[in-house]
């Protein structure tokens, strides 16, 4: 499987366990103090972790620190907006496509010159 496969999938995964331990507990812990809240979301950011150091680390193989950081900012956005959307029952706005186009630029810019 290529490299940039490689690390895109992790990154993906380590992205669910990464939106949903910062912003799941809005949803489902709101009733509870914040102590408890924090400390489910250790727990589920140790698996965010557990895949997000091998994708950087796959990943620095074949790209620059500039380019990793790239596309975790796009790997993010498209991992939240639904999420947001679809979990956290928020309205869909026109903010989400601009900065999806914001994006869509930085990944044009730090990715032109490899």
């Amino acid at each position: 499987m290529p490299i940039w496969m490689q690390t895109a999938g992790l990154l993906v995964l380590s992205n669910v366990f990464m939106t949903f331990a910062w912003y799941g507990h809005l949803k489902n812990l709101s009733h509870k103090p914040w102590l408890y809240a924090a400390l489910i979301s250790w727990g589920i950011a140790l698996f965010e972790y557990l895949l997000q150091v091998p994708a950087n680390r796959i990943g620095a193989t074949e790209f620059s620190l500039a380019q990793l950081k790239i596309m975790q900012e796009v790997i993010t956005l498209t991992v939240f907006v639904p999420f947001a959307i679809f979990y956290m029952n928020q309205p869909l706005k026109w903010d989400y496509l601009w900065a999806g186009l914001c994006l869509m630029g930085a990944v044009y810019f730090i990715f032109r010159s490899a």
